[in-house]
Order: structure tokens, then C-alpha cells, then sequence
């Protein structure tokens, strides 16, 4: 089964980073959250990607193409330096394909740019290459299966943040003062979002036009046709959208056991 990963955005919410790197490179720890979510859907056994390319995609392509996995993994040197045994690897099987699918391009348009690459994958699963989270993915792919539905979406209540939720007495037009009657903490109201996670059919393309947004036009469709569900998810989510959210990205990986890291627990238990 092949991931889609969208990462050609401009990440203009992270610019001090996203000047010199795309935002899927921005680093956690070693290694760059693109390869974090990466290696995230290969522990549960899907290691073929499509990786859909834009802003400055030759950042991502050089650093696959350069990778090195001595220096983000154990090994023994011997020999005079010349016979290298690593102790752990990282992506020896995995198969990534890079598709530039424009500067500018939506979601959308990304997704129909590499729907070539998509030819007898009857369901495939996309992400949006800058959220983590330890979500049972393949318990919902089984699931999934079992449905008659065309496409799904991990949904996620956002506590990461912390706004708040405001409620009036009434309706307001704009500028219009009303009582507050309500004021809920984000994080603990029962507000459910998009994760980013996403399960699709291959009918997924007839309900994409061209040079639509993935979200905004195609999955209303997918409502108004019964042909769309969800699966709520409580466990940990995070996305990189500022430097508040690296700041705890980077936190929970320097605790020596960041969530997501899901490979980490197999391999220790």
C-alpha cells in the first residue's frame, strides 16, 4: 500500500526555518519530521512512498539521496576505520518516489499531479508530511476495509493549543457586543479537527476536479454522498506549524521518548 506525503508547501508560519529549508526538513532531533511521519507509517508495514515535491525540492531529494545511516544510528568500527557493521537501520527498505507537482500547487492539484503513480492501488493512504502523532494506523486501514466508503481522515481534538473557545448569548453580527456566556479551554472542549491523516479509495479522483484544494470542494462531496467517515483519535497529535510547536516537538524527543516513535517501543519490548 503507497503513502502520499505532501511536502512541497512553503511553510510561511515557520519562516525563520522554511527560508533556508522546506518545512518537511525542519529537524527533530537527527532527523527531519518528513522522515519522523515516514518512518511512522513503515513501522506498521507501509514502506512505498510518493513523495509530492515543490519549495525547494532538491533540499529533500539531496537529503535521501545523501543519506547516511551512521550518523543517526549505532554501529561498530573496525578494520582501521574500513568495515562498518550498523547496529540498527533505518530505511534499507523503503521505496521512495519524488514527483515535483509544482510551486504553487494545492493539495489537491498535488494529489491528481501523481495519480499515475497510484495505477493498481485500489486504497493508499496521504498525509501532509508535518504532523506526528501515535495513532493505530493500520487498525483503521483494516477497518476501513471493511466499509464501503471512499475516504477517511484521522480526526484529532487540538491540545496542543491553547485558545479558547468563546459563546454569547446571541448570534453577533460583526462588531456587534455581546454577553459571553461561555469560555471553554480548547483543550478540553469537545472540539474535534482534521489530523492530516488520510485513508482513500482510488474513487477518491472522481470526486477531485482539477485545481481543487483536497479538503475545501472534493470531501463536501464526499459528505453529501454518505461516502466519508472519520476515526477519532485520543492519543498524542502534534502538528509543525510554528516554533511553539517545535519547541515541544523537540521537547518530547529529547525526553528520550517522544510518542510517535512508535518503532522505539517494538524494539524495546
Amino acid at each position: 500500500m503507497k503513502v502520499v506525503i505532501f511536502c512541497g508547501g512553503f511553510g510561511l508560519r515557520l519562516r525563520e526555518h522554511s527560508e533556508t529549508v522546506p518545512k518537511p526538513m525542519v529537524k527533530i532531533g537527527y532527523r527531519p519530521i518528513l522522515w519522523h511521519s515516514m518512518r511512522y507509517y513503515a513501522h506498521f508495514g507501509y514502506q512505498d512512498f510518493v513523495l509530492c515535491l515543490g519549495y525547494k525540492a532538491d533540499i529533500i531529494k539531496d537529503y535521501f539521496l545523501r543519506y547516511d545511516e551512521t550518523l543517526s544510528n549505532d554501529f561498530v568500527l573496525s578494520n582501521g576505520a574500513r568495515d562498518v557493521e550498523l547496529l540498527r537501520q533505518d530505511i534499507k527498505d523503503w521505496r521512495i518516489s519524488f514527483h515535483d507537482t509544482g510551486l504553487r500547487a494545492s493539495i489537491g492539484e498535488r494529489l491528481r499531479a501523481v495519480r499515475n503513480q497510484l495505477q493498481g492501488e485500489e486504497i493508499f493512504l496521504a498525509n501532509y508530511g508535518d504532523v506526528l502523532t501515535d495513532a493505530p494506523i493500520a487498525d483503521m486501514v483494516e477497518d476501513f476495509r471493511e466499509h464501503d466508503k471512499v475516504a477517511a481522515f484521522v480526526s484529532v481534538q487540538p491540545a496542543t493549543y491553547t485558545f479558547h473557545l468563546v459563546g454569547t448569548d446571541d448570534e453577533p453580527q460583526n462588531g456587534e457586543a455581546k454577553v459571553v456566556t461561555r469560555l471553554d479551554d480548547v483543550r478540553t472542549s469537545d472540539l474535534w479537527i482534521n489530523g492530516g491523516h488520510f485513508i482513500f479509495r482510488k474513487e477518491i479522483f472522481d470526486y477531485l476536479r482539477p485545481g481543487e484544494d483536497l479538503v475545501a470542494e472534493p470531501l463536501h462531496r464526499l459528505i453529501a454522498d454518505g461516502q466519508l467517515i472519520t476515526y477519532k483519535h485520543k492519543g498524542f497529535w502534534a502538528p509543525l506549524d510554528t516554533l511553539k510547536d517545535l519547541e515541544l516537538l523537540q521537547s518530547e524527543y529529547e525526553s528520550g521518548s517522544p510518542p510517535w516513535a512508535l518503532w522505539d517501543r517494538a524494539e524495546d519490548a
